[in-house]
């Protein structure tokens, strides 16, 4: 596939790697096209200006923080038709509650910034340092061209998908992130909430 990344840290790096070593024509790019070369040069990846770097993707990865998806779908222009894959936590760093207001979650509010666009939650749940071989990535969105496209790059990450269901689900998914990160910046491991369920 032809993908492109916008976006230079721990998450566009992670997941660039993986994707080229698959054998994907990997493209990232950034407001700093230093930080994008730089990111891009460390995986094997080529880098582009922002409009070229989501031009005929099979998928374009979103990899920024939260404060920085308005302003860098902005530049990025038109991705009607493009399926957008939402790695985001919009969750209060430390705390995690949720940062958008009445219900919406991220990922609707990223379909909303970028209209007509195919917008797929997933690789939000886990660090981008921590990512275990056969790790189950959820998966949240309404096309099933585009959920098809995300699930055949999450196995070649080394993940397992599962469809969550709509993107109205991704606010749950996202919720739970935000659970993660409260529990673990209150020096509580979040594994240790959930019994083992193996027999």
């Amino acid at each position: 596939m032809r993908i492109g990344i916008l976006g230079n840290g721990g998450v566009a790096v992670g997941l660039g790697a993986a994707w080229v070593a698959a054998g994907h024509e990997v493209v990232i790019a950034g407001r700093s096209s230093s930080r994008a070369a730089a990111a891009a040069s460390k995986i094997g990846a080529a880098s582009a200006p922002l409009a070229e770097a989501v031009r005929d993707r099979d998928a374009v990865l979103l990899a920024v923080p939260w404060s920085g998806v308005e302003p860098m779908l902005r530049a990025a222009g038109d991705l009607a038709g493009v399926v957008v894959i939402d790695p985001t936590n919009a969750v209060t760093h430390a705390v995690g509650d949720h940062l958008v207001p009445g219900g919406v979650s991220a990922a609707e509010e990223i379909a909303r910034l970028a209209p007509g666009s195919l917008v797929v939650k997933a690789f939000h749940l886990v660090p981008a340092v921590a990512w275990p071989a056969d790790l189950t990535v959820p998966l949240a969105g309404n096309d099933p061209a585009a959920m098809e496209t995300v699930s055949t790059l999450v196995r070649d990450a080394g993940g397992v998908p599962h469809v969550f269901g709509s993107l109205t689900r991704a606010r749950q998914l996202e919720e739970a992130a935000g659970f993660f990160i409260a529990l673990a910046f209150a020096g509580v491991d979040p594994r240790a909430t959930f019994p083992s369920l193996q027999g």
